[in-house]
This record gives structure tokens, C-alpha cells and sequence, in this order.
């Protein structure tokens, strides 16, 4: 894993130890379970914009569990302040983004110095996790236009089952609940010739996204039973 001159990455060594520990806690606490991790793109001469709902806190660190690269992770900005997990996600790879035109602007501007570093970024287009009942939130459109504008693929992800882990409005995690991760084939975006169209179809594949990371959150499954 190659650093950048201008992006400081986790040592390998240290990320695949917090891979092991993650992945184990995981599946005794959550009975983690993984679907079609052979859509994860293995070219790691791009990088990668990674779209799923939000659900919990851990959406991140289980998403990132079985992707083997170099990552970069857009978190809240107050979390930066708590004590020992600041520190901890900066180190592996996390950067501020606050509500206010200022932070929004410099959280553009290290997405797209991520991606230019071939790193995979996660960007959840709810802006905020879903509430305990499991239903998404509207998606926002920025996603999107970050991955047109980068020319990288999105990889679409469904997580289900952690809205009853550690969702908006609980203080805090609960444990032994399944929870499910999804991977859905990755999508290539091509801008539009013509600039009038660029908002529509923005709007347009935003909400085709939104249609299909929903879809498998209605569906039954062993979770549920």
C-alpha cells in the first residue's frame, strides 16, 4: 500500500490486524454475513466511490472488511473530537465534513484528492443514519456527481440488519443481531454530451441507486425469521 505525498495511509500491518479484529468481533456479536463480495472491483489502478445506505455507526468498518486496498472515509466532523475514536479514524483514514458551505467545500475537495489517489472512498448519500424502523432516508445527489466528475465506478452497497444495531436515536450498540452486507455489480457513470442534461441524469441515476440498494431491504431472508 503506497502512500501519497499528500494522503497519509494506515501502515498495511496495522489495517489487516484491525481487518482480523474487526472481522471476528463481527461475527460473534453480529453474525456478520457477506453476498456477492465478487462484485467488488479488484483494479486498483482507479479509485473506487463505495455508495450504500446508512444504518449504524460500524456501517463503515464492516463495509470495509473485506476490500482489500487502500481506504479514505468521509465521518462527522464532532467525531473528531471524542475522546480516543478521534484519533483512531483520522489514523485510518477518515476526514471531517461539517453541514456549514465551508466544510462541505474542503470535504469536496479530499474526496476528489482520494479518488485521484486511486483510494476506495465511502460516501453514504443519506447524509445521516436511518432511524431503528429500517427505512431509508432520501438520497442526496452529491455522490453522484463526485463519481462523474472523478471518472471512477460506484460500487452500490446494501446493509441490512444494523438498524437494530446502532441506529439514529439509540445512544447505544446493541449486539446479536444479524446483519447483512451486499455487494451489487459496479456501475460506470458516463457524463452527458450535453451540459442542460448533466442535472437530470444526475437526479435520474441517483434515484435509480436509491431503487436499487432499497429493493433488497424489503426482502425476506433469514434475518427476519
Amino acid at each position: 500500500m503506497k502512500e501519497s505525498a499528500e494522503i497519509k495511509y494506515p501502515s498495511p500491518f496495522v489495517f489487516e490486524i484491525c481487518r482480523f479484529i474487526g472481522l471476528t468481533a463481527s461475527k460473534i456479536l453480529w453474525r456478520i454475513k457477506y453476498y456477492n463480495t465478487e462484485n467488488i472491483p479488484q483494479d486498483t489502478t482507479r479509485g473506487l466511490l463505495i455508495v450504500p445506505n446508512h444504518q449504524s455507526y460500524v456501517d463503515p468498518v464492516w463495509i470495509s472488511l473485506p476490500i482489500r486496498r487502500k481506504f479514505r472515509y468521509m465521518a462527522y466532523d464532532k467525531a473528531f473530537e471524542w475522546f480516543f475514536i478521534g484519533k483512531v479514524i483520522r489514523y485510518l483514514g477518515s476526514f471531517p465534513v461539517s453541514l456549514d458551505s465551508k466544510g462541505t467545500l474542503k470535504a469536496w475537495r479530499e474526496s476528489k484528492a482520494a479518488l485521484a489517489d486511486k483510494a476506495a472512498l465511502i460516501i453514504f448519500p443519506e447524509g445521516a443514519r436511518e432511524f431503528a424502523d429500517g427505512k431509508m432516508l432520501p438520497f442526496k445527489s452529491g455522490a453522484i456527481r463526485l463519481a462523474i466528475e472523478a471518472e471512477v465506478p460506484i460500487l452500490p452497497v446494501t446493509v441490512r440488519g444494523a438498524n437494530k444495531v446502532w441506529a439514529q436515536g439509540m445512544k447505544y450498540p446493541s449486539f446479536f443481531h444479524r446483519v447483512e452486507i451486499f455487494f451489487h455489480p459496479a456501475v460506470e457513470l458516463e457524463k452527458p454530451a450535453n451540459k442542460e442534461d448533466l442535472h437530470e441524469y444526475i437526479e435520474k441515476v441517483t434515484a435509480d441507486l436509491q431503487k436499487q440498494i432499497g429493493g433488497l431491504l424489503s426482502e425476506k431472508s433469514e434475518l427476519n425469521q
